[in-house]
């Protein structure tokens, strides 16, 4: 760990305070990033006329070539250097990528966003490498996994932010022009109403990126704790073969890949859920909203139960072992699941609300036990549960994919309820192994 002064089974030590503050603060944004990108499937879709199939191509570019490339090199990079340089490179790619957003809005072309994201992403999946594993080494181990659900309660915090600033200035700047209706017109006049609404996705990134910039330029000035950064030796090929030997870091993989694939296509498909089963597209909305911005309001709500469900899961843990709390979440966001597809209407979209409350403890949870006892493989350890986020790309794209042929947004979730079972399945194995956080 830090080192020999940190007091055993303390939360945060105060010489790290500064620099835990500055760290979680990441987790807020890379939560804005990430829910941002969300509500690009709902606006790509009315934009450009897009199938659920192909909008999730955006999922795949983050998830998939983003978070799943980089991480590997992310962690080589942080173990030969620090955690601090891990933080600096992923925000900075993380700003480059918004501010591409500007050459790709001259283009109008859908696989120039894409590549934005690919590079906004590639960032996010260093600042995850760096800031997850670095915040579990701020401190006594056996407080790991809570400090992490802490500093992860932030995250959320940064989803609302970011769904209400896509509602704001993205979903807001939408024609209501259906795509049959875009079909039919005239070639400039369907330009014209295109480029206002890339002009608002654009430069909503573009404002996010500048404001970045000062962050990037607080952390380097500020000094950061050195946590394990003193070892830089990188031996891949032992290394690797300790991580395969140890069953509770693979299933922990395995359990996160089933996990955000979960997440993201529960959250990914949210707005088009309640649309098609409130029929917003054929409402009299009030104020002159799009169904987008309206079906956003309950996507809102998903972030605020999955934020508040935080910081009381947090709590939680000092009286109950994280995987008795995973077990529990699991099962019941299982039978929230299956009120979506099979209920519909507002039961189904406050089912769908409540999964959100449930999926909370689970990332840093599955996280926090999967590195326990790693020691100096830690930070190439991480990059396997960071490059777990593929899931997010397979199963949101499974998701789209069966949405497209059963003609069912409802039973597309499904796919999440499958996960949900390996969670579970994941929680229960791994209790009698679990060490007491008490």
């Amino acid at each position: 760990m830090m080192d020999s002064s940190i007091e055993k089974g303390k939360l945060v030590d105060p010489q790290n305070l500064i620099p835990f503050i500055l760290i979680t603060s990441l987790f807020f944004l890379w939560g804005l990033a990430n829910n941002m990108t969300d509500t690009l499937l709902a606006a790509f879709k009315r934009i450009m006329s897009m199938t659920d199939s192909r909008t999730a191509l955006i999922q795949v570019a983050c998830y998939g070539l983003g978070y799943f490339i980089f991480a590997l090199p992310a962690a080589i990079f942080i173990k030969k250097f620090s955690y601090k340089s891990g933080v600096l490179l992923g925000l900075g790619l993380y700003i480059v990528g918004c501010l591409l957003f500007y050459p790709a809005k001259i283009t109008g072309n859908y696989f120039h966003f894409l590549g934005a994201l690919w590079i906004l992403f590639g960032g996010l999946s260093i600042l995850e490498t760096s800031a997850n594993p670095y915040i579990i080494a701020m401190g006594d181990e056996a407080t790991g996994t809570r400090r992490l659900n802490l500093s992860q309660s932030f995250n959320p915090l940064g989803s609302i932010a970011g769904v209400v600033i896509s509602q704001m200035f993205i979903l807001s700047g939408l024609n209501r022009a259906t795509a049959s209706e875009r079909a039919v017109m005239p070639e400039e006049t369907l330009k014209a109403i295109q480029n206002g609404e890339l002009n608002a996705v654009t430069m909503t990134y573009v404002t996010v990126g500048f404001l970045l910039l000062i962050l990037w330029i607080i952390i380097l000035v500020v000094k950061m704790p050195r946590a394990s950064d003193a070892d830089t030796t990188v031996n891949l090929g032992q290394t690797f073969k300790r991580l395969l030997r140890n069953k509770n870091y693979v299933t922990g993989v395995i359990a996160q890949f089933f996990y955000v694939g979960a997440q993201i296509g529960v959250w990914s498909f949210t707005i088009r859920y309640a649309m098609a089963t409130l029929n917003l597209e054929t409402a009299n909305l009030p104020g002159g909203k799009t169904p987008e911005q309206v079906a956003a309001t309950y996507y809102i709500a998903s972030l605020v139960l999955f934020g508040a469900s935080r910081f009381i899961f947090t709590g939680l843990m000092k009286f109950f072992k994280p995987s008795s709390l995973l077990f529990f979440a699991a099962v019941m966001a299982m039978l929230c699941t299956l009120i979506v597809i099979f209920a519909g209407g507002m039961t189904g979209v406050i089912a769908l609300v409540m999964i959100s409350g449930f999926m909370s403890l689970m990332f840093p949870t599955i996280f926090g036990q999967a590195v326990r006892g790693l020691g100096d493989d830690t930070k190439i350890g991480g990059s396997g549960l960071i490059m777990a986020i593929l899931g997010g790309a397979v199963i949101t794209f499974l998701q789209g994919k069966l949405s497209d042929l059963t003609g069912s947004i409802n039973y597309s979730y499904f796919i999440p309820f499958i996960c949900f079972i390996i969670i579970a399945y994941y929680a229960a194995s791994g209790r009698k192994n679990e060490y007491s956080l008490q």
